[in-house]
């Protein structure tokens, strides 16, 4: 038998990366200033970690409904960028959600880890 998963692919775009700015206050220039980014190592403007963990968060909660997280253990081995497709998974393994999401062009893992969770039903 398979773990549950669930996966969704989006695009995040420069106006995403600007309302999540807006919403939580953090208007670090290399999420949302193109000119600073382009001089940067990373040369483009980056999602903010907090905004991928949340679209993570929401796929755990689909997997176990009225689920607490109680920690989290995640890593940012590459950046996000504007409008490039991504997979967003997350699956469930015990009272633990392994999650990621993975650039759809070149299969680079930008953001994985686990979710640990509890309170939870599973569907």
């Amino acid at each position: 038998m398979t773990a549950p998963t669930l996966v969704i692919d989006r695009t995040l775009t420069q106006a995403d990366f600007d309302l999540f700015a807006r919403l939580s206050g953090d208007d670090n220039p290399i999420h949302v200033d193109p000119g600073f980014s382009a001089r940067t190592r990373f040369g483009r403007t980056v999602a903010h970690g907090l905004l991928l963990c949340t679209i993570l968060r929401g796929l755990a909660g689909r997997l176990l409904p009225g689920a607490v997280l109680l920690g989290q253990d995640i890593r940012f081995p590459a950046p996000t960028y504007a409008g490039e497709p991504m997979r967003f998974s997350a699956t469930l393994t015990g009272q633990q959600i392994a999650v990621s999401v993975t650039r759809r062009a070149d299969g680079v893992v930008t953001c994985d880890g686990t979710f640990e969770m509890a309170g939870a039903r599973i569907c």
